[in-house]
């Protein structure tokens, strides 16, 4: 049983080849966001969490079009497997069309009940810090980021379909544009170096929209100037057509994955609101810890990118078994290096809060809640690869039920009861809704077991 998860030399070469470019670009992405996070955080505890709570908010948005261009990718991937250029261009035409509808209603949205989202992150106790100001620095940047939400949303279309043809290394390249802008900006337009004003929160803000275009005038001229490489781009822009029976196919599987996105986002939102009633030192810590989470979990994700990839190929071309044991090996994998990972992150607890510009109380939670999740993170490495492994097969409903559902039903109802009925410290509570989790292994497991997972989806398309 044990050396069925193990690879072999080539597997695990083939492994790093396509995981390296994708995690070198999330680690440089959740790196220069630690810097990012550092540098608000110079300006005070009240523009952090003014930070802090915009991205919360803007966060159901990002994942809305992450779950809305996953579920078309299960296609795009398959069709990649199977040879099919044309299908790749029908389902690029579909992310296009769905990123503007998505950014769209998202703009409208924010503009009319953002402040009124910020303002329920801001009921907590103060802790010493300024409401006010809170408030006002996360309006306003929330209102700046707003210009930056297309360009995110067709950025993930390109790096998403050429992906799927195995290419990782351009969204690379693109997404290490942005970073360098980013981080550049921010040291200008925060502080107010180079003879620019010094704008705060807002400055932020402004140097991740740029920041955003950059990354998208790179990821696009690379595209379309490789159409030899890449032949589904090769008169992508030609008309607007999509079969109708891929779009029959496409939203039955689609929707579900973006409505579990959207759930899944607004649960994540809700029980963060639920922390911020322990007041605005919470709020500041567990941003600084899930900033930090994030650069720890860049091979996480990278690994549920892998196998949506490699098994959704395999799955594509009719090799059900194969695509079996190479996610057998993946999900060993990812387990395996998340408990090393999760001990380095326990090792590094005490001294990252010391980057920070934040009172010795905040520094100490912050460094209980890094332990936590460090101990929590095997458990969620492994709900995560599950998670892609159902999908990569289209079985976006029970996605839909094993993510969202478990999600509103389990972990936002123990978070809302315990910030509710108790009077726990915050690090206690958010021990709980980690560990929590342990439920959602134990229904992975059996339904790995099952295999009812390994389908093609795009035979009769």
């Amino acid at each position: 049983m044990f050396r069925s998860l193990i690879g072999t030399r080539k597997f695990y070469r083939s492994v790093l080849t396509l995981l390296i470019p994708i995690v070198v670009q999330q680690f440089i992405t959740n790196f220069v966001s630690l810097l990012d996070n550092v540098m608000v955080g110079r300006l005070g505890r009240e523009a952090i969490s003014a930070a802090s709570i915009a991205n919360s908010v803007l966060m159901v948005f990002m994942l809305s079009v992450f779950g809305g261009i996953s579920g078309i990718s299960i296609f795009g991937a398959q069709f990649y497997g199977k040879g099919d250029m044309d299908g790749m261009r029908h389902t690029f035409r579909l992310k296009i069309m769905f990123s503007v509808l998505v950014s769209a209603a998202a703009i409208a949205v924010y503009l009319l009940f953002g402040e009124g989202f910020i303002q329920a992150f801001l009921q907590g106790e103060s802790n010493g810090g300024d409401l006010a100001l809170t408030l006002e620095g996360s309006v306003g940047y929330l209102r700046v980021m707003l210009v930056g939400l297309l360009p995110f949303a067709v950025v993930q279309v390109y790096a998403s379909t050429l992906r799927e043809s195995g290419e990782t290394v351009a969204p690379m390249i693109a997404g290490i544009c942005a970073i360098l802008t980013n981080l550049f900006l921010n040291w200008v337009l925060i502080f107010g170096h180079l003879g620019a004003p010094a704008l705060g929160v807002r400055g932020a803000a402004i140097a991740t929209v740029i920041s955003r275009y950059v990354e998208l005038l790179v990821v696009v001229v690379h595209a379309h100037r490789h159409t030899d490489k890449y032949p589904f781009m090769s008169g992508v822009y030609s008309s607007l057509h999509v079969p109708r029976a891929l779009i029959r196919r496409v939203l039955p599987t689609a929707s579900p994955l973006m409505v579990n996105e959207i759930l899944w986002s607004l649960g994540i939102t809700f029980i963060n609101r639920f922390y911020s009633t322990r007041g605005l030192n919470a709020v500041t810590a567990l941003n600084i810890n899930g900033t930090a989470w994030n650069l720890f979990c860049v091979i996480m994700f990278a690994m549920g990118s892998a196998v949506s990839i490699m098994v959704g190929q395999r799955l594509g071309a009719g090799e059900i078994e194969e695509a079996r044991d190479v996610d057998r090996k993946l999900i060993f994998l990812t387990v395996a290096m998340h408990v090393v990972i999760g001990a380095l992150m326990i090792a590094a607890s005490p001294f990252i809060p010391l980057l920070y510009e934040v009172g010795e109380d905040v520094r100490a939670l912050t460094s209980r809640l890094l332990v936590i999740a460090g101990l929590a993170l095997p458990i969620h490495s492994f709900a995560h690869v599950t998670y892609f492994t159902i999908r990569s097969g289209g079985q976006t409903m029970i996605t839909f039920l094993f993510d969202a559902v478990y999600t509103w039903v389990v972990t936002v109802l123990l978070a809302w009861a315990l910030c509710t009925y108790t009077d726990w410290p915050v690090e206690k509570i958010y021990f709980c809704v980690q560990f929590i989790d342990v439920i959602k292994l134990v229904i992975g497991l059996i339904m790995l077991r099952s295999d009812f997972w390994a389908k093609n989806v795009v035979n009769d398309v």
